[in-house]
């Protein structure tokens, strides 16, 4: 599976707990993601495409923008 990555304006703990929340609540349980707060970053696991991944993102009220797969 491709790995997306993100840029997630994250400012704290909470921050992180809306991205967790929201990416387990679309994806699942079992989603694979990493979140590190000091990059701002986030970096998800998934078939689905950038654009709904972003849409998903986007429902933490945070600025989000796409940085690309690898």
């Amino acid at each position: 599976m491709p790995i997306q990555r993100f840029h997630v304006a994250m400012t704290c703990e909470g921050c992180v707990r809306a991205v967790n929340n929201v990416l387990k609540k679309k994806l699942g349980e079992d989603a694979k993601f990493t979140i590190n707060l000091d990059e701002k970053t986030v970096e998800v696991d998934s078939d689905l495409p950038e654009s709904q991944l972003l849409e998903m993102l986007v429902k933490t009220g945070k600025e989000v923008k796409p940085l690309g797969s690898k």
